[in-house]
């Protein structure tokens, strides 16, 4: 039983962590324009310097916040985060069209970046807004609920979310450090599309079950 909750916990972690990856910003301009560089190890250590940023977020949420967490907060931040998660589907498929144009371009006129991956992936990190709203609303909560079920389930959770990004940013960064694309500007929208729509339904159901995470502390 336990071996199937760590999967579902990784299932979910990778799945939308894909959703995240996929959608274009900074980290992913980042990539693209050292990966021409650099060559494919560009992405893998772009994403190291991600997870240290979300590793140190990690410790905190759960260390931070569940020493002195109430039932009535849990369930209040349930509610944030579905609806964080609901708002980031729907913003995935209205942008799905722009963001799969700007997805698969050879990089950003005038994006500034340091020579060094980490420092990169570390910077493009702490500087994006939308990836602070993700971890104050939805990134949080999830890893709460996960963690009610215990300690390997939340690490199986930001493992599967880690090995999404991983995966996403080395297939970007050894695609375009031969100079191609990943994905046609059809695939990678019809792939958008499907990520909102399965950020909004789990939205809903996280909002719709914020009680039940309550009766668990």
């Amino acid at each position: 039983m336990l071996i199937i909750e760590i999967f579902g916990a990784f299932l979910l972690g990778f799945t939308i962590g894909f959703t995240g990856a996929l959608v274009p910003g900074p980290m992913l301009f980042a990539t693209i324009e050292l990966s021409l560089k650099r060559g494919w190890l560009a992405g893998p250590e772009i994403f190291l310097g991600h997870m240290l940023v979300e590793l140190m977020l990690f410790i905190l949420i759960l260390f931070g916040f569940t020493s002195f967490i109430s039932s009535s907060a849990v369930s209040s931040i349930s509610v944030i985060g579905g609806f964080a998660l609901t708002v980031f589907g729907l913003l995935t498929v209205k942008d799905a069209k722009n963001a799969a144009s700007a997805g698969i371009s050879q990089g950003t006129p005038g994006l500034k970046l340091t020579s060094n991956p980490i420092a990169s992936g570390l910077i493009t990190s702490v500087s994006n807004p939308y990836f602070w709203i993700w971890w104050l609303t939805a990134g949080s909560a999830l890893v709460l609920r996960e963690h009610e079920l215990g300690i390997f389930i939340s690490l199986a959770y930001i493992v599967g979310h880690w090995t999404a990004d991983l995966s996403w940013f080395t297939a970007v960064s050894g695609s375009f450090s031969r100079g191609k694309a990943l994905l046609s500007e059809n695939a990678h929208r019809f792939i958008l599309y499907a990520c909102g729509i399965f950020l909004i339904s789990f939205g809903f159901y996280f909002m719709l079950n914020s009680s039940n995470a309550a009766q668990l502390f």
